[in-house]
């Protein structure tokens, strides 16, 4: 399948989405699942160190750790011929790490969607509103919050532009495997604290692969016409 169709094929199934969990109801079902509403608490405790280690933290510092790598050999081995075979898809995995977070915590800091934490039905004082819809004028909405789509998760999920770094059908498969079990891992520790439902994980995997297809897409125009060359 052509970039050009991934980056179609990607808007649309993000417009499907969001419509579909806005309308649905699955994100409350889901979310009930891992309440307790008699103790007033979430399935995981968000203050256990290891867990917010593992699942936050240290995969966060992970990631960056990774992205520093990429952009410390590309600068220092980017005429290197053993580079050369691997060196456009670096470029991508590394804007890529930089546009997801920065696009996904930019719409997140706008549209001030609340954390089911927040949520009155979970012991919060926020309406449960789609992302389309406003507060009801009985509201009074006290701070902007900031909670969708996941910002967390997207660092996981800018490393999908992973696809575009290897060469082998085998070699892709196994890297986005792997980084669907990351991601989905980041997003899941946040659902089972209540700080996100399953559609804002969702939203952000989906919005994840339409950027990073965005950049291949504008890249490989670049290339075309001459303007850089990797």
């Amino acid at each position: 399948m052509s970039v050009a169709k991934h980056t179609w094929m990607s808007a649309v199934a993000l417009i499907a989405a969001i419509l579909f969990f806005g309308v649905s109801g699955t994100d409350i079902w889901i979310q009930n699942h891992f309440y307790n509403p008699v103790s007033h608490q979430w399935i995981l405790d968000r203050e256990d160190p290891v867990l917010n280690f593992i699942f936050y933290d240290g995969v966060k510092r992970l990631i960056i750790i990774l992205n520093v790598l990429v952009l410390i050999g590309l600068i220092l081995w980017w005429k290197k011929p053993f580079l050369s075979k691997y060196r456009r898809g670096l470029v991508i995995v590394l804007l890529s790490s930089i546009f997801v977070p920065v696009i996904v915590g930019s719409l997140k800091a706008t549209t001030n969607i609340p954390c089911p934490k927040n949520l009155a039905i979970y012991g919060g004082l926020y309406p449960h509103t789609c992302v389309w819809e406003k507060y009801p004028s009985t509201f009074c909405n006290q701070k902007k919050i900031k909670c969708w789509p996941a910002g967390h998760a997207s660092g996981g999920f800018a490393l999908l532009s992973l696809y575009y770094l290897f060469h082998k059908r085998r070699a892709k498969i196994i890297a986005v495997s792997g980084v669907m079990v990351l991601g989905w891992s980041m997003g899941t520790y946040k659902m089972l604290i209540g700080d996100h439902f399953l559609s804002h994980t969702t939203i952000t995997m989906i919005m994840a692969w339409l950027i990073i297809s965005v950049i291949v897409v504008i890249v490989s125009r670049l290339e075309r016409k001459g303007i850089i060359t990797l």
